[in-house]
């Protein structure tokens, strides 16, 4: 099969005359990935993209010209940005499947998307020993979204790749850092069985020196002030924004429930990740500081275990442990951890890239099940000490704030109604306390979906609620060749449109025998010859 594009120039966004293609700084480093020459169909389409902005005809059939100070135009509505595969930039830092991610880059930006995402793998670019860092294969990456006429979200991902819902591919820590954590395995979290998670360093040692005579906030500090340092001249421009990694998937959580080796299945509790021995320290500190030294021995003994339900447990069941004075200073002490952490890890990256242009960004997961119970257990072994009596989402809203980062949110495709009823789902009403909590702190809410979604009733879900919350963008999960599917491409060009016009349905034919819409479909190879652009996008 095959990948047939057929676009007019109607609805294509033009090159930003600020861009860096026009003026390309002198010291910009050489490519680390050839891609070969366009064949002259696909030429053409890159020439059409790049034409003056003049005044343009968009798909919505609005009118729409660049704005005053001659940049990017103002779309309006709500930008819609795209999560690059995972292994963009791969193990050994180079740009995978450039010449197909360069026509894949095309598209997006012809059916009006705004942007993309990419994970800044730490395992990827301090592989080679601390302090040592290999930024070549982003470079490429981003000299290429600038081709394209697009905008970048990069994620400063200190987490693992591997082992959760989605992941694809295997990236792990740098190896050096899992040398550190070989030495001494209390760097990483631990369960009440001993079992140890390598997926993102404990929080509980942030302060301490483990890492080779730096602290991990240090580490992740240096990481971030080389990053911007090697790309000053995109901040603000190319790269919109810069989502800082906290945890587990780059979200700011406890790896609660970990899929690797089946360790946890949905809608499993999960289990609370407080039994490193850094984690056991702070732990005594507090009991001892609230009085009661006998409740820093060990976390709960009657939290059950990761696929259990609330009620099989003395801990989360209606009136258990969580309800008790006990369960009060644990709960409080465990998300207040996590909060600390957020909050030191978010100072460095406030001081980093203050005054550079780009909008800081920060992942909150979207646990929606056992919401309807009580006790909420998901969320509280997660770190999210959010009851039926508690709200736990607005001290995260006002740590945000208090370093103008945005709330990027998870779940906005689903609706209560399409759960299993067993797992006390509530999605919807999640969102809304979330969207209130940001609300009351002033703080910017974005959004992510949290699986891969392609029917209408996901995009209609995320179109409502992002018009009812005010979502200042969303990501969608993921480019891939699903994506590009025919009736799939023809709705998410549809939901991208209806994003730009604040909410309102909007529909794309069928057929495109006018040329007037992007139409991606796939043509029997036996009736059309293949167009080698078409086939590297199909490829992905």
């Amino acid at each position: 099969m095959a990948l047939t594009l057929r676009s007019s120039t109607s609805f294509l966004a033009p090159l930003d005359p600020c861009s860096k293609l026009l003026h390309r700084p002198e010291d910009a480093p050489p490519s680390s990935v050839a891609v070969p020459q366009a064949p002259a169909r696909l030429r053409a389409l890159r020439a059409a993209a790049q034409a003056p902005p003049a005044p343009m005809e968009l798909l919505h059939g609005q009118v729409q010209q660049a704005n005053a100070g001659g940049g990017r135009p103002s779309r309006g509505g709500v930008p819609v940005f795209v999560m690059l595969p995972l292994d963009t930039v791969g193990p050994r830092g180079q740009v995978s499947r450039a010449r197909a991610l360069a026509v894949s880059l095309m598209a997006l930006r012809s059916a009006g998307v705004e942007g993309v995402m990419v994970d800044v793998w730490w395992g990827v670019v301090e592989r080679d020993g601390p302090g040592r860092y290999d930024w070549e294969g982003y470079a490429e990456l981003v000299r290429m979204v600038e081709r394209a006429g697009l905008r970048l979200q990069m994620v400063m991902s200190f987490h693992q790749c591997g082992g959760n819902v989605g992941d694809s591919c295997n990236i792990p820590l740098p190896p050096w850092v899992l040398e550190e954590v070989s030495a001494d395995p209390d760097i990483v979290y631990t369960d009440r069985s001993g079992r140890r998670n390598p997926e993102y360093i404990s929080l509980g040692c942030d302060t301490l020196p483990v890492l080779k005579g730096r602290t991990p906030v240090q580490v992740y500090s240096d990481y971030m002030r080389s990053f911007r340092d090697r790309f000053a001249g995109y901040l603000g421009t190319v790269i919109a924004e810069v989502q800082v990694g906290l945890g587990p998937c780059g979200e700011l959580r406890y790896p609660s429930y970990p899929e690797a080796n089946g360790t946890w299945s949905f809608p499993g509790i999960g289990e609370f990740q407080c039994y490193d021995k850094y984690m056991r320290a702070s732990l005594q500190a507090a009991a001892v500081a609230a009085g009661h030294e006998n409740w820093g021995t060990s976390g709960p003994h009657d939290a059950g275990e990761y696929k259990q339900f609330p009620e099989e447990t003395g801990f989360f069941r209606r009136d258990g442990t969580w309800s008790t004075e006990y369960g009060h200073f644990f709960l409080k002490w465990y998300s207040g951890m996590l909060l600390e952490h957020g909050d030191r890890v978010l100072a460095a990256a406030e001081a980093i890239f203050g005054g550079t242009g780009v909008t800081l960004s920060a992942k909150v997961a979207g646990i929606h099940w056992h919401y309807r119970t009580r006790s909420h257990a998901a969320e509280l072994t997660a770190g999210y000490y959010n009851t039926r009596h508690h709200d736990g989402y607005e001290p995260i809203a006002q740590m945000l704030a208090r370093h103008g980062t945005v709330l990027n949110f998870t779940c906005m495709e689903m609706k209560d109604e399409q759960q299993p009823g067993h797992a006390g789902c509530s999605p919807e009403l999640l969102v809304q306390q979330v969207r209130a909590a940001a609300r009351a702190a002033r703080v910017e809410l974005a959004g992510e979906n949290a699986l891969e979604r392609y029917d209408e009733q996901a995009f209609a879900q995320v179109a409502a609620t992002a018009e009812a919350a005010g979502l200042s963008a969303f990501t969608y999960l993921r480019m891939n060749r699903n994506l590009f599917e025919g009736d799939n491409w023809r709705r998410f060009v549809a939901f991208v449109k209806t994003m730009a016009d604040g909410g309102a349905r909007t529909a794309l034919p069928r057929c495109d025998t006018g040329q007037s819409d992007l139409y991606v479909g796939f043509v029997d190879a036996a009736k059309e010859q293949r167009a080698p652009e078409s086939e590297a996008a199909a490829a992905l």
